[in-house]
């Protein structure tokens, strides 16, 4: 008898082929690339424009929106959109929020930084909206379509996307540039809002544990925003865990929004960029998700969380070497690699963590503040200090001053697990959720 082709697979494969993990890599895809154009591709274009370093790294500041979207995520939870809610409420919050990334993407693409600075920085915030809206709603979308048994499986497929729509949009937008201009890039890059929209058209409307509610009056706008936040820090540990997911990855965020300064100062042109940052960079960090889904997977998500901390607190020790060293492709091949391998694994592991948070009540206003609370102050420094401080000290001193800072959230860490917070501070489905052969989830340590 012949099987399905499915069927056929490993059964270590089988489970990546199904469709809610495929569409998480959709979803992913669409959700990385605004970040990636006011992140290192803006970057680069602002440096290349010769704008002033402090000028440079305020423009992270856009980022920050993101770390506010869990003040309108309660909107997105429960708002009802007048003439198209009969899609759904995830489905038609999903296609207003793509065509508001659009539009904010065109109000960028025609500014020029060289005479325009203003207008760019109001349309990178205005990209920084929307793509922090659009998040909102893919990361809802992604958590309450995925069974509780696929969640390690679709957090790597959903940073496998985000790994793919961030390099795919970079590397277009660098390449169209070069050969035409930066508006032209920008705005072919809108199509990757294109993704999302496949995946959310494929699977319709998730099912969800509360029906979308009609606000009315203030007093039930609050309950809206207030009540997500409350039943999460009534859980044992939540300020504790809050604290971490605030601390662990200030030293990755200092690093990685400050690359392409580095690039450019050692003199690396944008092929080499192109080549070795984007190229090596995307399959090193392909490389890391497949790693981190295999340590979920075998050691459990406790202990895995740990060692993704220490591999992202040390890699940035390569950033020092590069930066001492100057000019070396073949250091900058080691750097990008080891790097990127350390963030995928960070990005599987700690994104199923911070989903197995979230309660199913409350999917999008728990996630979004969970996400933002994870790079607010590493953005923040960013954005306000860390300009001034490679100028005052110096890009090695910097680097390792990145390494020292992610200490903190690794013993704090250590002590959540001594404790016994990570387990007892996850949402209710979790607790109790069991795998697709009955057996518990393993959560190791």
């Amino acid at each position: 008898m012949n099987l399905p082709w499915r069927d056929r697979l490993p059964a270590g494969l089988r489970a990546y082929t199904e469709r809610e993990p495929l569409a998480a890599l959709l979803l992913g895809m669409s959700s990385g690339f605004p970040y990636a154009m006011i992140g290192a591709t803006l970057t680069t274009r602002l440096a290349q424009d010769g704008i002033d370093k402090r000028s440079v790294t305020a423009f992270s500041l856009a980022f920050l929106v993101y770390n506010l979207k869990f003040l309108w995520a309660p909107l997105i939870d429960s708002g009802r959109l007048p003439g198209i809610s009969h899609l759904g409420q995830r489905l038609s919050w999903l296609c207003v929020t793509a065509a508001m990334v659009v539009l904010a993407l065109s109000a960028l693409a025609f500014g020029d930084p060289r005479t325009e600075l203003g207008w760019v920085a109001m349309a990178a915030v205005t990209v920084g909206v929307a793509g922090a809206s659009f998040d909102i709603v893919i990361d809802a979308f992604r958590i309450e379509s995925l069974r509780s048994d696929q969640l390690g499986i679709g957090s790597g497929m959903s940073q496998y996307g985000w790994r793919i729509g961030s390099v795919a949009a970079g590397s277009l937008a660098l390449l169209v540039a070069m050969h035409s201009s930066w508006t032209v890039s920008y705005l072919l890059c809108a199509v990757f809002v294109l993704p999302a929209l496949v995946a959310g058209f494929w699977l319709g409307e998730p099912t969800r544990r509360r029906p979308a509610l009609p606000v009315r009056g203030m007093s039930a706008l609050w309950s809206s925003i207030s009540g997500p936040i409350r039943e999460f820090f009534q859980r044992h540990g939540a300020w504790l865990v809050l604290l971490f997911v605030l601390l662990h990855k200030i030293g990755d965020t200092l690093a990685n929004l400050t690359l392409r300064l580095l690039l450019n100062d050692l003199g690396f042109s944008n092929e080499e960029i192109a080549t070795w940052d984007v190229g090596l960079g995307f399959f090193a960090y392909l490389a890391g998700i497949f790693l981190g889904g295999v340590l979920y997977s075998t050691v459990g998500m406790k202990r895995s969380v740990l060692l993704a901390l220490i591999l992202m607190a040390v890699s940035n020790l390569s950033f020092a070497w590069l930066a001492a060293n100057g000019h070396s492709n073949a250091l900058l091949a080691f750097t990008i690699g080891f790097e990127n391998i350390a963030s995928g694994v960070g990005g599987v592991v700690v994104v199923a963590y911070l989903s197995a948070l979230c309660n199913l009540a409350f999917t999008a206003t728990q996630f979004a503040l969970l996400s933002a609370a994870a790079s607010v102050v590493g953005r923040l420094i960013t954005g306000t200090t860390a300009g001034q401080m490679i100028e005052s000290f110096g890009y090695v001193n910097f680097y390792l001053f990145t390494t020292v800072i992610a200490l903190p959230g690794l013993l704090l860490y250590l002590y959540l697990l001594r404790s016994g917070a990570v387990e007892l501070s996850l949402g209710h489905h979790r607790t109790t959720s069991t795998s697709s052969d009955g057996a518990p989830h393993r959560l190791g340590g």
